[in-house]
Order: C-alpha cells, then sequence, then structure tokens
C-alpha cells in the first residue's frame, strides 16, 4: 500500500491538534485502497470553515459549501492545494445541481451519507499512528466486487444533483467496473434530468470520460442509458448505419473502436475527441447502400458538426479550433507514386506544422477502427518522410524571402490590397517550388505582377489561394475517397 503523503498527514495533524476531527475522504480514499496514485487529496472535517481559515492563513475559501483550498509547500501538482471540507448535510435540489441549504453535520457518518457511490463513501482516519477506514456503507465490498452502487436510494442521490448520471458510467469507464442493478435503472429513469446541468459540467465529465483507459464502454452506457441524447446526440445518428467495403464496422462501432485505440496508445484529448468525431457527418452524407455506398463531403460536413458540437459543450475556442482541423482534414490523401511534395506543403498549410503529428495519429485510430492490421504501414511512414524533407519549406507567406514592404518598395507604391494579392501569388509560386524562394526569382515576378491591372491582379491572387487551400492537389482525388492508405 502506498504512503499517505506527508503534506497531508501534517494538515489531519493540526486539525486535531486543536481537537476537531478529521478524515480522508472521497475518491482519493477509493484510489488509496486500489493502490492508484490519486489525482487529488480531500479531508472532511468537524471544524467549519472559519475555523479551519485561522488553522491554514494560506488559503482559498468558499464559505457557501463549507470548502477551504489549503495551499501547501508540496511540488507535487496534486498536493499543491488540499481541499479541506466540513461536515455536512444537504437538504433539497430544487434545481437537480445544487442544494437548496447546506447545513454543518455533526458526525463523518453523516458527512459521508450525502455521497454518491459506497466507493466514495469511505473515510480513513489515523488513530494510533495506524490508518482506521470507516466504511458505513460497504464501500470496500462494492470495491471487491468492482461495482458502482449509489449511496441509500439511488433515484434520491440523482435527483440532488443529475451529473451524478454521468459521474456513474464514468467512473465505470474509468474503473472497468459495473453498476449495480438498481443503480442502472436509476441512472435510465432519471436520464432526462441531465438536461438541468450546465453544459460546462456536462463538458467537464464527459472529457474526463473520454480521457478514461475504456471511454467506448462509457459512451455505450451511455447510449443505453437514454443519457447520450443529451450529450452528443449526433453520435446516435450513426447507429447501426452500415459502411462500404472499406469498414468493417457501422459508423457508430467504428467511431467507438477508434476512440478506444486512442485511448489505447494515451493519445491526448485532441486525438481522442476527433477520433469520436472524425465520421459524425457520414450519415447525413451517405448515398446508395452495401459495400459500394459512399460519404462524399463528410469531412468538411463533419468539421462544421464539431464545431457546434464543441461549441454547445462550451469547449474552449482553443480546443475547438484544432479539434475541428483534425476532423476537416482527416481524409488527406497519400500516395507516394502519385501525390507531389507541393501537396503536402499545402496540407502543411491547412492543418500546420504542429498539428500534423496528431492528424497522422488520428489516421493510425481511423484505420484500426476500420478494421486494418495495420495501424502505420509503409506508405504513411513515407508519408512521414516527405513530411520531414518539406517541413523546412516555407508554407506561408512570412517564409517567404520578400514581404510587404519590398512589394511597396519594388512598386513604389503604399500599402493596399495589391500587395496581399501579390503574395498570394508569390507563395502559390513557391509551394510548387521551392526554389523559387529566392530574391532574384520573387522580385522579378514580383515587377511583372505590378503590370497588371487590379481586376486581372485578383482573379490571379483567387486562383493561387485556391492552390495554397488544396489539401491534395487534385479535388477528384478526395471525391473518389481514395484515402486508404495500404
Amino acid at each position: 500500500m502506498m504512503k499517505i503523503p506527508k503534506e497531508v498527514i501534517e494538515i489531519i495533524g493540526k486539525l486535531e491538534k486543536k481537537k476537531f476531527q478529521a478524515f480522508i475522504v472521497g475518491g482519493c480514499v477509493r484510489d488509496y485502497l486500489q493502490n492508484i496514485t490519486p489525482n487529488d487529496w480531500d479531508i472532511a472535517t468537524s471544524a467549519i470553515p472559519e475555523e479551519i481559515s485561522k488553522i491554514f492563513p494560506k488559503n482559498y475559501t468558499d464559505n457557501t459549501f463549507g470548502t477551504v483550498r489549503v495551499l501547501t509547500k508540496s511540488k507535487e501538482e496534486n498536493l499543491k492545494e488540499i481541499e479541506i471540507t466540513t461536515f455536512r448535510t444537504e437538504e433539497k435540489y430544487t434545481d437537480k445541481r445544487h442544494p437548496d441549504k447546506v447545513s454543518w453535520a455533526e458526525t463523518i457518518e453523516a458527512d459521508l451519507s450525502r455521497r454518491d457511490f459506497t466507493i466514495n463513501a469511505i473515510a480513513l482516519r489515523l488513530k494510533d499512528d495506524k490508518w482506521e477506514i470507516i466504511d458505513p456503507f460497504s464501500g470496500q465490498k462494492d470495491l471487491k466486487a468492482k461495482t458502482i452502487k449509489a449511496v441509500g436510494n439511488p433515484d434520491q442521490r440523482f435527483k440532488e444533483d443529475a451529473l451524478r448520471l454521468m459521474r456513474a458510467i464514468r467512473l465505470a469507464a474509468a474503473l472497468g467496473f459495473t453498476i449495480e442493478n438498481k443503480t442502472y435503472k436509476a441512472v435510465k429513469d432519471n436520464s432526462s434530468s441531465l438536461k438541468h446541468v450546465s453544459q460546462e459540467r456536462i463538458r467537464d465529465e464527459f472529457t474526463k470520460l473520454i480521457m478514461s483507459k475504456n471511454p467506448s464502454l462509457g459512451i455505450e452506457l451511455l447510449r443505453e442509458t437514454d443519457l447520450l441524447r443529451y450529450v452528443v446526440p449526433e453520435l446516435l445518428e450513426g447507429y447501426k448505419i452500415g459502411q462500404n467495403k472499406h469498414h468493417l464496422y457501422d459508423v457508430y462501432d467504428h467511431s467507438l473502436r477508434s476512440l478506444d485505440y486512442a485511448a489505447q496508445k494515451g493519445y491526448n484529448k485532441y486525438v481522442r475527441m476527433s477520433a469520436l468525431l472524425h465520421d459524425i457527418a457520414k450519415p447525413r452524407t451517405k448515398a446508395g447502400q452495401g459495400k459500394d455506398s459512399t460519404f462524399y463531403g463528410h469531412e468538411i460536413i463533419g468539421a462544421k458538426m464539431t464545431k457546434q458540437i464543441l461549441s454547445r459543450l462550451r469547449f474552449s475556442n482553443k480546443e475547438i479550433e484544432k479539434i475541428t482541423k483534425l476532423v476537416r482534414y482527416h481524409l488527406f490523401y497519400y500516395d507516394a507514386q502519385e501525390v507531389t511534395e507541393s501537396s503536402v506543403r499545402r496540407l502543411l498549410l491547412n492543418v500546420g506544422k504542429e498539428n500534423l503529428e496528431e492528424l497522422v495519429q488520428l489516421r493510425t485510430c481511423d484505420r484500426i477502427g476500420s478494421g486494418c492490421p495495420k495501424a502505420m504501414p509503409y506508405k504513411l511512414r513515407h508519408f512521414l518522410y516527405i513530411v520531414e524533407k518539406v517541413s523546412q519549406d516555407p508554407i506561408n507567406s512570412s517564409n517567404l524571402k520578400i514581404d510587404g514592404k519590398d512589394i511597396m518598395g519594388i512598386l513604389k507604391t503604399s500599402p493596399g490590397p495589391r500587395i496581399g494579392w501579390i503574395l498570394n501569388i508569390l507563395l502559390s509560386d513557391v509551394l510548387n517550388d521551392p526554389e523559387d524562394n529566392n530574391k532574384k526569382y520573387l522580385e522579378s515576378k514580383t515587377k511583372e505582377l505590378g503590370q497588371l491591372d487590379e481586376q486581372k491582379l485578383e482573379k490571379l491572387s483567387r486562383i493561387a489561394k485556391e492552390k495554397i487551400g488544396q489539401v491534395v492537389g487534385k479535388r477528384d482525388e478526395m471525391t473518389k475517397q481514395k484515402y486508404w492508405v495500404s
């Protein structure tokens, strides 16, 4: 069994020295009993917030719920702040999110009785230099049985806080546990209550589920209990929707298998979320049936749907932009015999060098989720070689050997749209042939372009931008869905 951190022991010692009761509680006890390093440590005490603050001056206090966050000197991230909460009981939850009234409880047993699941309703007390377990709801038994079971009446627990519906699912996915029958039934019976929970809280719980070791188990449990319609209902559209000859599984199952591979490989949340959502638009774009059915443009529509989903769940703009970009370009076509280096440069321009590794990771998830035996075949390895080769080439106008000021000097003109148009044309040329990125050629080309009227120059710029924006050279390569790297 791992050791309890000294920071936690010191806090308990200071509370007990002042004649207050103090216990380690919550998920950290559950993890400790399984010999898992907790993400954080929580303490429950008989001291009220004002008394806690006097003992620990360096703190952040939330008197509404009796929680004081004590700052420590630890360099460990999970120990820099330790939450201390006064024993409490809670009354009616009118909004299914927050208690209408919080009262201080007299005992640790009363405090544990308000908690969500038995495995989270266990406490540890330091007694005679040994850790004593307080377990009034048989949480240890459920831990051994790998069971998620509500404390007391499950309906009541879920009516108190509807987010607990998702938490039951997330814990099952994270721990590989099953949900006890009465608790499972209560989750399903109360599923519509999730609509009362804020999107931010749903997002946080959903992200934790995605980052668990068994995310597909969690997604499937959300579907079975009718919770998925209140989280990402778009995923339900792919359930039992068959695909073509390139896939062994239906759209929904493929998405879950892709996500599971991302979890298996330890990929980050961007890759995991894009693995789950990359084919989200297939049901809306499907044409035909059987092995020759098509899903033209699903990557474009899927990117729009992904943005809507993530925006609805209140993800940050940075997260939305990155995940949407991965979904948008997950069909990049690459064949060493057909695709040119300029096509790879255009892909780099659209996706960004910083996202290429994750885009390739998404491709491997897509392949394994489709039933392909190899995640990284020769052609994809060769693609990475070409990426490395061209990654030093210019992929935006800031990498050109001349800039807007140079162009104004050459043409003896002032700032205006003509400068941007010329830069677009020059960049298009250089993307096709990096050797053109030298001052002599660029200055000569600028003088040539400077002789054109605005209408002609704008048209050439528009054509250049279209070329720059192409991910894979010829568009028919994409529309024929020739993207399978074998």
